[in-house]
């Protein structure tokens, strides 16, 4: 488990990190979402004691990292832009990695680079990009760190390749128990991979949240009634559901409730409805919901 309590970090007269405290459980893909500039980078590095805090607690396995490199072997920083050797090739790479991870898997290193198609003896100051981030990726996997940390990593892979390395993700979370923390300022990049999500903002934390329950406790709905004097959110609220967005276009109704599927249905079951549907919410639209209730304008926040 990671652990984090009222971590602060600041540069200069800049908090980068404010007062952050959060969990990540073993055995799930947890989700950091945010700006750039909202500390995401600088959360990611100090986890892996790459910085030290400036106050509060940072525990891997219940044992703080920095100057530990005990604890540092369990795991891999994957940064937006990753370190190579200038004249190195994939092959340098796999050799500097086995002495910096006891557990490094040189024979998967090898037949995963053949099965992602990347040349060993090539240099890699020539890969393009998205190869470059790919050979980051299998490092860190190969490394068998028990925490694989992701900033920004799926940025500059094409469709193909990231859905390759999400089934790899998958693969070593079924067999050796891998705890990706995969930041993004993308929500649509993470929908589909993410157990558990984790917003910042101007270097606080929004919001940490178990996606399941995120969705399991908001209905979007899209409705007409038969009675066209039922045209403001008041029919709503008057009978206790939670309105947390209020679109109207025509007579066309359409709400973000908090509110549990049942008490939806059951709440339409005793209107005169000309066209009613819940339909499912997307992780933008939970972000806006959940953001906007207490007061901030997701909008202005995550690039969607």
């Amino acid at each position: 488990m990671i652990q984090l309590s009222h971590v602060k970090k600041s540069f200069g007269d800049i908090a980068a990190v404010n007062d952050v405290s959060l969990e990540v459980a073993d055995g799930q893909v947890f989700g950091l979402v945010g700006t750039n500039g909202a500390g995401k980078s600088t959360l990611l590095r100090m986890i892996s004691g790459i910085l030290r805090q400036d106050s509060g607690r940072i525990e891997v396995l219940r044992e703080p990292v920095y100057d530990r490199p005990e604890v540092k072997e369990q795991i891999f920083f994957i940064p937006d832009d990753p370190f190579f050797f200038r004249n190195g090739n994939a092959l340098d790479m796999g050799v500097y990695y086995s002495s910096v991870y006891p557990a490094f898997d040189q024979i998967r290193f090898e037949d995963l680079l053949a099965d992602f198609r990347l040349d060993p003896h090539r240099k890699i100051r020539n890969y393009s990009r998205g190869m470059k981030k790919q050979l980051a990726v299998l490092c860190g996997l190969c490394s068998n760190a028990r925490y694989l940390l992701c900033d920004e990593t799926f940025d500059g892979l094409d469709p193909v390749m990231r859905q390759a390395v999400k089934s790899l993700f998958a693969n070593d979370m079924s067999e050796r128990g891998l705890t990706p923390l995969v930041s993004s300022h993308n929500l649509r990049e993470l929908e589909d991979i993410c157990d558990h999500i984790g917003l910042l903002h101007s270097g606080g934390l929004l919001l940490s949240k178990d996606l399941a329950g995120l969705k399991e406790g908001l209905q979007k709905v899209q409705c007409v009634f038969a009675d066209g004097t039922r045209e403001d959110a008041g029919v709503f609220t008057s009978a206790g559901l939670a309105v947390l967005r209020h679109e109207k276009r025509g007579r066309l109704h359409t709400l973000t409730v908090r509110a549990s599927r049942e008490e939806v249905l059951s709440f339409f079951e005793k209107m005169d409805m000309v066209f009613f549907e819940i339909l499912p919410l997307t992780l933008e639209e939970i972000f806006i919901s959940e953001t906007e209730v207490v007061g901030y304008d997701i909008k202005k926040l995550i690039l969607l």
